[in-house]
């Protein structure tokens, strides 16, 4: 009788607590919604849902739909949600003129996506247009490119991509290009080319944000040292934490510090979890057919918001509470994520997490949305300054 007393009396004591936390947690995404740096929500209803934006319903429930997705707009509502960037990604095996008529599919689905909820998305380009759209309830729509492989080569393809919302392009994805080197490519450039550093010239001129997920540490570093304005990293973890070449080493996060980016933390398990990534490393070789049975012999790691928690606690140590974000990657992972965080709604575990480590709401704002808000308006502020000093548009080159 006494034992179970004392476990009823903790139960109680609990659930008011529980309570307070959802209230906090409910009350600050009210007042600090997510700007989220990378979803692939375009690629997959263009290649899984044969581009369908009109016949596919996002209001929700799209976990349900064959295949299922990991965004609707229910659970970008849930998971607070003020601005969402659109990854406009293709392929590395698109080339040429191909690679930029499939990544203008990809923009076109992107604006579609706005004009079929018009009440839940708008379509952004700028800071002040963000912050208005997120205070007027709706969420912030804007794009980035995934690659540079996709402006093939042209000055002029990365300009009008800026004119049809685009407002950050990865300088590569998984594959180097002529004038960068990938993270998960054998390195070739080491650094920038003479065109690699006029296409970072050109971003900084016309006000689109540098991104370095999926570059090179040597590529980055170069970036770093010539951009004049600050840098996001859109979907990346730390490399001290768990050591894979997509993730961000000390060395870069400090110098990403110093330039004023932001990091912007990754929820796929691989990039999250060292056990995880060794797992699936285990795994891949796995025909697909034999893989239901190899899962039940091998069940993955858990991987839990706990664990992304420690990726931002650590950027958080090393470049400061000023240069961590929050970038899910959710439809570009497979249908996977942490416990509780496989679809968009799953940020709400990560700040509930934070919130018992002893983060304040203000730190958690810059988090959510308040350090990349800043980071484009301070591209922002250096594409005027170009502008008012006359400089020109760079030339095509390839």
């Amino acid at each position: 009788m006494t034992r179970w007393l004392l476990v009823a009396g903790v139960f109680l004591l609990a659930a008011p607590a529980a309570a307070q936390d959802s209230a906090r947690l409910d009350r600050f995404l009210a007042a600090a919604p997510v700007i989220d740096g990378h979803n692939d929500l375009p690629w997959e209803l263009g290649d899984q849902h044969d581009g369908r934006v009109e016949g596919v319903d996002l209001s929700a429930g799209a976990d349900r739909l064959d295949p299922p997705l990991q965004t609707d707009i229910a659970r970008l509502r849930a998971g607070g949600y003020g601005g969402q960037f659109w990854s406009v990604w293709i392929p590395t095996d698109f080339s040429g003129p191909a690679a930029v008529v499939r990544t203008l599919e990809q923009i076109d689905i992107v604006r579609r996506m706005a004009a079929r909820y018009p009440r839940d998305l708008t379509l952004v380009g700028t800071a002040a247009e963000l912050d208005a759209a997120r205070k007027g309830g709706r969420i912030g729509s804007l794009m980035g490119v995934e690659g540079g492989h996709q402006i093939d080569g042209s000055l002029a393809v990365l300009r009008q991509y800026y004119a049809l919302g685009v407002r950050y392009m990865t300088l590569t994805h998984s594959k180097n290009v002529a004038w960068a080197d990938s993270a998960t490519d054998a390195p070739a450039v080491r650094g920038l080319t003479d065109f690699g550093r006029e296409v970072i010239a050109e971003m900084n001129r016309i006000g689109m944000i540098v991104d370095l997920s999926h570059v090179s540490p040597d590529s980055a570093k170069a970036a770093l040292a010539v951009t004049k304005a600050p840098v996001i990293f859109s979907h990346s973890n730390a490399f001290a934490v768990n050591p894979h070449p997509r993730n961000v080493a000390d060395d870069v996060l400090r110098l990403t510090a110093k330039n004023g980016g932001v990091v912007m933390v990754n929820v796929y398990p691989v990039f999250v979890s060292a056990d995880y990534a060794a797992w699936h490393q285990r795994r891949t070789p796995v025909p697909q057919a034999e893989r239901a049975a190899w899962d039940k012999a091998n069940p993955p790691p858990r991987v839990t918001a706990a664990d992304v928690a420690d990726h931002v606690e650590h950027i958080a140590r090393v470049a400061g509470r000023d240069h961590v974000g929050l970038g899910g990657d959710y439809d570009g992972i497979g249908g996977t994520g942490p416990e509780g965080m496989r679809g968009a709604d799953g940020w709400r575990l990560l700040f509930a997490e934070l919130m018992r480590r002893g983060w304040s709401d203000g730190d958690l704002a810059k988090l959510a949305g308040g350090n990349v808000l800043r980071v484009l308006q301070a591209v922002e502020a250096v594409a005027a300054q170009s502008a008012a000093a006359g400089a020109p548009n760079r030339a095509v080159a390839r």
